[in-house]
């Protein structure tokens, strides 16, 4: 079977990448990501996926690489990334509340032998209660979800927050969709059943 990597330092991603019960390595992708709100979200995501995964091809000539990427666009169309500490998560949580939410996550799968790629991007959107600044600030502190996009963690406590959630794909929301990349290895001839 081929080297199978993934381009990611998320331990979100890895946690997902798990779950397929696939046989891969882990590498830091050498890229920086850069949020542009002048770009259409899954323009940008999708780039930035595919960026992540073309950063370790001379590392892995190889290799089956995989590259993710997520932002969230708020109620008034604003790309917003991962808030970097907890006032700014707090502060992105109470705007948010009431007002539809989506999310937008990109995955790369590129192939450093042939140099052949497939570039995919999933949707998410998630509504959020009405909650008062101290449950969100027990919410940050309980959680820490400063690395997030959306100032959330879904996979934990973050879904008590929620009042609706609507998509094709949960795990999209937590930063690497697993149907769309299962779909993708299939082509690349690696199957997970």
């Amino acid at each position: 079977m081929r080297t199978l990597v993934l381009a990611s330092t998320s331990p979100y991603r890895l946690q997902l990448m798990r779950q397929l019960e696939l046989t891969f390595q882990v590498a830091a992708p050498q890229y920086k990501e850069r949020l542009d709100p002048d770009i259409a979200p899954e323009l940008f995501v999708k780039h930035q996926a595919l960026q992540k995964a073309l950063s370790l091809q001379e590392r892995y000539p190889d290799a089956l690489i995989i590259g993710s990427d997520q932002v969230f666009v708020d109620a008034r169309q604003r790309m917003l990334g991962k808030p970097g500490g907890a006032e700014e998560a707090v502060a992105q949580l109470m705007e948010m509340q009431g007002r539809r939410h989506t999310f937008y996550t990109g995955v790369a799968l590129f192939d450093s032998l042939s140099g052949e790629q497939q570039v995919e991007f999933e949707t998410f959107s998630v509504t959020l209660r009405s909650l008062t600044e101290e449950q969100v600030r027990h919410y940050v502190e309980r959680e820490n979800p400063v690395d997030c996009a959306g100032s959330f963690k879904i996979e934990g406590l973050g879904i008590a927050l929620m009042e609706s959630m609507e998509g094709r794909d949960y795990t999209s929301l937590i930063g690497l969709p697993l149907i769309r990349l299962v779909e993708m290895l299939g082509h690349f001839g690696i199957h997970t059943l």
